[in-house]
């Protein structure tokens, strides 16, 4: 009966997770005029595209999910290797400060990220960075929650491997590059999954650090895109938002190996 109770309580859970979903996908592909009226008009009876073409050819969706794109990209990439700089150094060189620093990076993590919106947008002002890549890209290329975990995997790795290359003559670079890097796979798929996820989704910086419709991202397109004057284009909002998803899901499907193991890495101690 309890293995019953839990099984019936995870179906709930993902039908309440699945059914926002099938409604979004649902209305995505109704004509024009078309409403859910209840979970019974989840179906359509004549499903049509024209919503997604309409979407595509417009012109604007095309370069927010090419700005989403590049921005992603190059906050995940700096993240990988900028984080791991600095979580490796924290961990193996320790030094007077090293301590501080860390503590820093702690402190970090329990500010608010709406707290530095205001002084982040005067910096990138003044730099006059506004309306670019530069702006949407550099503030986020290191983050204390990546540090804070690759820091928290490295404690489980013993430096073995490390010091017998510096033994073989090894610079420092190449033990980073060469031999930290492969080890860090599990958790580096978890910060890139995350890091991706993060940006991928993100609005407030985006819309507040932007001007132009040239420079903005899916979740700031899509919310003024779809916007009438007097009404909101459902159809072509939820087509929108459907493209949107498809790259996050794609990437989890690829990485969902190294995302678990890297979740439950160092979980269990030998």
């Amino acid at each position: 009966m309890k293995r019953i109770l839990i099984i019936l309580a995870l179906v709930f859970f993902v039908l309440t997770t699945l059914i926002p979903l099938v409604w979004m996908v649902s209305l995505s592909v109704r004509g024009e005029g078309t409403v859910l009226r209840g979970v019974s008009d989840l179906l359509p009876r004549q499903p049509t595209l024209d919503h997604y073409r309409e979407v595509w050819a417009g012109g604007a969706f095309a370069r927010f999910f090419l700005n989403s794109s590049i921005v992603a990209t190059l906050v995940v990439a700096g993240n990988l290797v900028f984080a791991s700089m600095v979580a490796y150094g924290l961990a193996r060189f320790r030094t007077r400060g090293s301590k501080l620093v860390m503590g820093t990076v702690l402190g970090m993590l329990m500010i608010p990220k709406q707290v530095t919106m205001v002084p982040l947008y005067v910096l990138m002002a003044r730099l006059g960075l506004i309306d670019s890549y530069w702006a949407l890209t550099l503030p986020f290329l290191v983050d204390a929650l990546n540090i804070f975990l690759v820091y928290q995997f490295l404690q489980t790795v013993p430096p073995d491997l490390e010091d017998a290359a510096r033994i073989d003559g090894a610079g420092e670079a190449v033990v980073f590059f060469r031999i930290v890097m492969p080890l860090l796979a599990p958790v580096l798929a978890v910060v890139g999954i995350n890091t991706f996820l993060l940006n991928w989704n993100s609005f407030l910086y985006p819309f507040i650090l932007t001007a132009s419709e040239h420079m903005r991202t899916l979740p700031v397109g899509l919310a003024l895109y779809a916007q009438g004057q007097y009404s909101i284009d459902w159809g072509s909002l939820m087509a929108g938002s459907v493209l949107s998803v498809i790259p996050v899901l794609v990437v989890f499907f690829l990485f969902q190996r190294q995302i678990v193991s890297g979740l439950t890495a160092g979980a269990v101690k030998g």
